[in-house]
Parts: structure tokens; C-alpha cells; sequence
């Protein structure tokens, strides 16, 4: 009788020889699903939180830590620095971090664009991206993948424009008309299904179908030029939001916003950081209110926005700033509210010490939402850089393991919000290996 050992080991022989041969016959040209994959399931919410369910059927509760880092799909069209693609995931993964919020766009005719014209791609860029979700998902790490920018850096809205000139309709220099010429928005249509129904070259999953995709962003902080456009604004949120929930219902949407309360609401215009901030066209409830958004997005940036105020002053106008959102949230919206952008220079007075004390307040009061299972549903630091990625930073940039308080702010967080919800867990359930070990018991 042949033995069991060589039943079972032959046949992976065989495979793996196959798999050999058609990728020396093919190369790059030849690619495998990733049957090793680790399971992940979709996020979904339940009233004011973000929630993930079994196979079984059971609803466990998501609250969030995690960062920035909008250059990973440019960085991976180069396998020379993928290696610094995939060491960012895995210090984000080490950190205890499970969400990263990062650029799918980049229009126009630059080297790494990925739309060169309405509808054209490079493939070369889009494998990019590819890699960049196979190495979440190969670290358990889900990200929000903002489709468009409102500003002009990697083409933006203004890029949309130019095409549609470039192609003869009758468009303005404005760049209100990217929320309401047809042609343009038929431009961004097109990209939407682009990327929501693009099979992964590297897994064969198709992006509406892979669950370490956290959500989809609309715009990257969209604005207007004047309210006059607001409710062209308001329109065009809903109607993009539908249309890519028409293409995936497995994910969430959000919007991209800024958090900035409008003339609609009044009663809220002493939290906003400035007079000038309620004159941008966009308004965080009227917005977020939109049937197919599933959760409010808010950014926070009190350094740049009241650049003149002193240390005090910051932390209170950054106090009042999350304190209104939240309760927006569990209120008025009744959705999750994930603060996507959390930016605190170095170049201030007392440098570290003042982000770390601002970031602590802002992860302080998602901790106490989370303890309630209120909307404060998280926070994602801008940004996160590696060695060698510098070139990609501002003044809200770091790397974090080099600002020991820093870094060890971070993972506290993480670990508390996982205190909170995994009631059973003890250090004698960790691998050394996991940041938590040795904070949980």
C-alpha cells in the first residue's frame, strides 16, 4: 500500500511544478490567486458603529486606530521600492493600527499617473495599487481608498476640467464644474468603475469583492469656490454615492470632508475654525446625511487653521472641534464618525510635545467614545513615513518610530481600544511578537 505521506505530498509536488514552469514560461505575465490569503471579513455598520460579522453571524464592534500614507500606490510601480511599500504596512500592522487611508488617483500625463486621459489607464500603475492591497491584506490591514482630489496636487479636479476643455465642451475654468458638467462627471463615473470592478492582477479578487478594503472616499477634501455651489455639491455627493454602491454594496462610502460646519448651520459656526471656513461650499451634516454614506469623515488640523492662536488655544478649539462631531454623530447623523486626517506640527515652540499632547487628546476622546460605543468611531494620524520616503512629508510628517513618545502613544491607543473589546484577552493569548503583549491583562 502507497503511504499516506506520499498521497498527499505528490500531488503539491505536481502543483508546485506546474506553477514553476508556467511562471518561467510566462513570467510576469502569468500570475496565481493567493490561496494563502488571510480571512478577513467586510465592515459594516450598526447604527453609530462600525461593525464586522462572522461567517457565523456574529457582529463584533470596530473602533479604530490607524494612519495616513497617500503615497503608497505611487511608490509600489517600482519593485525597487515596494520593499518600502510593505515595511510601511507591516511597522502600521506592528503598531496595532488596522486601517490606512491612502491615494487611489492620480490624473493627468506625469510618468506615474494612472489615468493618463478619461478612461486610459497605465496598467503599470494600477498593478501598483494592486500590490499595495495584497500587502494589507497580507497583514490584516483594511484601507480607505480616496478616488479623486479636490486640490491640484496629483491632478485633482482641475485635471477633469482640462479634459473636458481639451475635448471641446463648453466648461469654465471654474472648477465648480467638476461637481456639475455631465461630461466631467461622466469622466469620473468612468474612473469610479474603473477601480471598483478592477481584478487584482496579483490575487485575482476584484476589488468590490476584497474585504481589506475598508471604504471608498469620494474626493479628498472636497470645497467649493464659492456656496453659491453648494448645492451643486450636495447633488453631486449623492449621486456619486449612489452610483458606487450601485457597482459595491460589500463596501462602505464616505464622503472626504473636512468637518466644517456651513451658513446652513448656524447654531454650529462658533466650532468651525474661522469665518471663512463656513464659506467653502461643503457642510459636514448636509453632506454626511446623504442616504449612501455610510460614515462622516472629519479632518483636524488646529496648527494650520488657526496658525495664530498659542498652545492653550489650540487644544481648546481641538476639544470643542471632536466634542461637536461626535455628538453630530450620535445624534443628529447617527453614523459612525471616523476622524480620517489628525495633523500636529513639529515646528512648533515645544515641537513633540505639543502633537503628542494634541494627538493624546483626540485619542483620549475616541477611547471614552469607544468605552460608550458612541460615534467617535476613530482616528488616523497624518502621516506616517518610512526611511527613504521623506520627500513625501510636510510639516505634519513623521516617522514614528524615531519620536519615542510619539510612537509609544500610538500603540497605547491601539491596545486600549482592543482592551475594550476583546474582553478575554490576556497576555498568556499573545504572541511576543504582538504590540500588545505584556499591556493587556
Amino acid at each position: 500500500m502507497e503511504p499516506l505521506w506520499r498521497k498527499r505530498v505528490y500531488p503539491l509536488l505536481s502543483f508546485l511544478t506546474l506553477a514553476a514552469l508556467l511562471y518561467l514560461n510566462f513570467g510576469d505575465k502569468f500570475r496565481f490567486p493567493m490561496l494563502w490569503l488571510p480571512k478577513m471579513n467586510f465592515v459594516g455598520t450598526n447604527s453609530t458603529r462600525f461593525v464586522i460579522t462572522s461567517d457565523s453571524g456574529e457582529e463584533s464592534t470596530l473602533y479604530i486606530n490607524g494612519w495616513n500614507s497617500y503615497w503608497l500606490m505611487e511608490e509600489s510601480v517600482w519593485e525597487e521600492s515596494r520593499t518600502r511599500v510593505s515595511e510601511m504596512i507591516r511597522r502600521g500592522a506592528q503598531m496595532g493600527m488596522t486601517v490606512c487611508r491612502t491615494w487611489a488617483f492620480s490624473d493627468g500625463n506625469s510618468s506615474n499617473s494612472l489615468q493618463i486621459s478619461p478612461g486610459v489607464f497605465d496598467e503599470r500603475v494600477f498593478q501598483g495599487l494592486d500590490f499595495v492591497i495584497l500587502e494589507a491584506r497580507r497583514h490584516q490591514i483594511r484601507l480607505i481608498l480616496s478616488l479623486v482630489n479636490n486640490l491640484n496636487a496629483f491632478g485633482g479636479k482641475a485635471q477633469y476640467v482640462r479634459w473636458a476643455q481639451q475635448a471641446g465642451a463648453n466648461v469654465t475654468s471654474l472648477t465648480d464644474s467638476f461637481f456639475s458638467h455631465p461630461t466631467i462627471k461622466d469622466y469620473y463615473k468612468n474612473y469610479i468603475k474603473a477601480v471598483v470592478t478592477r481584478k487584482n492582477s496579483l490575487t485575482g479578487v476584484k476589488y468590490s469583492e476584497e474585504p481589506a478594503i475598508f471604504a471608498w472616499e469620494l474626493m479628498n477634501e472636497p470645497r467649493t469656490t464659492s456656496n453659491l455651489s453648494a448645492p451643486v455639491l450636495q447633488t453631486w455627493i449623492a449621486e456619486m454615492a449612489a452610483f458606487t454602491k450601485s457597482l459595491d454594496q460589500n463596501h462602505l462610502v464616505t464622503v472626504g470632508l473636512e468637518g466644517f460646519y456651513g451658513p446652513k448651520t448656524t447654531e454650529r459656526s462658533a466650532v468651525n475654525p474661522g469665518t471663512w471656513a463656513a464659506s467653502l461650499g461643503s457642510d459636514f451634516i448636509q453632506n454626511s446625511a446623504v442616504e449612501n454614506i455610510d460614515f462622516a469623515s472629519v479632518h483636524a488640523y488646529p496648527d494650520s487653521w488657526i496658525p495664530q492662536a498659542d498652545s492653550r488655544q489650540k487644544a481648546d478649539y481641538l476639544s470643542h472641534w471632536v466634542d461637536s462631531h461626535v455628538s453630530d454623530g450620535e445624534h443628529v447623523l447617527k453614523k459612525p464618525v471616523l476622524f480620517t486626517e489628525v495633523g500636529s506640527s513639529l515646528r512648533m515652540k515645544k515641537g513633540v510635545y505639543d502633537r503628542d499632547y494634541l494627538l493624546k487628546m483626540v485619542y483620549d476622546k475616541i477611547y471614552e467614545s469607544a468605552k460608550k460605543r458612541q460615534a467617535g468611531a476613530g482616528a488616523l494620524i497624518w502621516q506616517l513615513l518610512v526611511e527613504g520616503m521623506e520627500h513625501y512629508g510636510d510639516q505634519f510628517s513623521l516617522v514614528a518610530w524615531k519620536y519615542p513618545s510619539t510612537y509609544e502613544l500610538i500603540i497605547e491607543q491601539s491596545c486600549r481600544l482592543r482592551r475594550v473589546f476583546e474582553k478575554g484577552l490576556t497576555n498568556r493569548k499573545l504572541r511576543h511578537s504582538d504590540p500588545c503583549y505584556g499591556r493587556i491583562s
